[in-house]
């Protein structure tokens, strides 16, 4: 294919001289390999922000790059079509060998665990005012539990990044067997007050990244479902996480994601979130790619969403399933850049801080709360 370069806009031999800079072959070379900020761009190329938008621009109105907006940050990422011409090919190629000599293309992955580190850091620390786990003064969990007869599939569940445990509300009397996942102390210790308080003896905690052996094993031949609740916006690479999601679950699995829709409200950024929430069609692709099948986006009424701090916000809800045969590994790219990227948690040790019984919530009549708002932001 040939870019093709509009009516009215640059003639073909425009192309050369707008890729005749290096500068702008290390970036176009950089933003194929990964959707990058300008910011970041800026700190790989050694240029400063001004310079880069600068060299953004005649890319982006050649087709070669596009760039969406985050907040007040730019996003820039090579144009899917423009990498099969055979001019632009060549461009990358160079671009590439520019880049592995500076090292500028080796520091991607430094650029992505500093996204993560602002995550980690930020769920490591105690909360200023813990929320109480409240009373169980309702009939939530016995409605849950009777409503929980009609799925097929409840053998097992995972709730990935539990934070204070506020999901286990609904999972522990619906499943069989829940196991809890984080991988901080902190957030777990407020999960494990949660689960001693309510009685949830058939939930285990687990700190653990999402690829780590211990919990795979745990998992054994997969869960029936696997939740991730407000958890995406904190990934610096969000399809690795969806893929991490995917290989939890046995094959014809559901996954079950709820986020953020897209919106600009920039004081989330305390909260380390790392993305603004999600176009649909973000969902959607992160799904395909993470090789699931029949993926659905929902959005949430407002009054579904809490009253903690984010509960202005606009939410929506993924669900996707994997095939029902088990499908082709993920390339080796995508798997070596999902083991060295700390938020989707890869190949990190792994502690068990709970056994695993069965819950007094399903034979007992055991009660509970609702979920009151998101664990990670009391």
């Amino acid at each position: 294919m040939v870019v093709d370069m509009a009516a009215g806009g640059p003639a073909r031999w425009e192309l050369y001289r707008v890729l005749a800079e290096p500068v702008r072959l290390r970036l176009l070379a950089l933003a194929a390999e990964e959707e990058l900020a300008i910011g970041e761009l800026a700190v790989l190329l050694s240029e400063s922000q001004p310079n880069v938008s600068r060299h953004i621009a005649p890319l982006k109105a050649a087709g070669l790059v596009l760039a969406r907006k985050q907040g007040t940050r730019a996003l820039v990422r090579i144009a899917e079509a423009a990498s099969a011409d055979p001019v632009v090919a060549d461009a990358l190629e160079s671009g590439r060998a520019l880049c592995e000599a500076d090292g500028s293309l080796s520091r991607i992955a430094d650029v992505i665990r500093e996204r993560d580190r602002v995550a980690r850091e930020f769920f490591a620390r105690a909360p200023a005012r813990d929320a109480a786990v409240g009373d169980t003064s309702d009939a939530t969990a016995a409605y849950v539990a009777a409503l929980a007869r009609l799925l097929p599939d409840r053998a097992l569940a995972i709730d990935a990044g539990t934070g204070d445990g506020a999901l286990l509300d609904v999972l522990a009397p619906a499943f069989e067997r829940v196991i809890a996942v984080d991988r901080s102390e902190v957030q777990l210790e407020r999960a494990r007050a949660r689960v001693a308080r309510r009685g949830y003896d058939n939930v285990t905690l687990l700190k653990s990244e999402l690829g780590a052996p211990e919990l795979r094993s745990r998992v054994g031949t997969g869960a029936d479902v696997v939740f991730a609740s407000r958890l995406l916006h904190h990934a610096p690479r969000p399809v690795d996480l969806v893929r991490q999601l995917a290989r939890l679950a046995r094959p014809g699995g559901a996954i079950v994601v709820i986020d953020y829709a897209r919106h600009d409200d920039e004081s989330m950024r305390d909260e380390a979130d790392l993305w603004l929430g999600f176009e649909p069609a973000e969902l959607r692709r992160f799904a395909r790619e993470a090789g699931l099948e029949g993926a659905e986006v929902i959005p949430l009424p407002p009054s579904f969403c809490g009253r903690g701090k984010d509960a202005h916000l606009p939410w929506q809800v993924l669900v996707a399933r994997t095939p029902r045969t088990a499908s082709e590994p993920i390339d080796a790219r995508s798997e070596s850049r999902s083991e060295s990227n700390g938020g989707a948690g890869e190949g990190r040790r792994a502690s068990d801080d709970n056994p695993t019984v069965r819950s007094p919530s399903r034979k007992n009549g055991g009660r509970t709360q609702r979920n009151e708002g998101k664990g990670r932001k009391p």
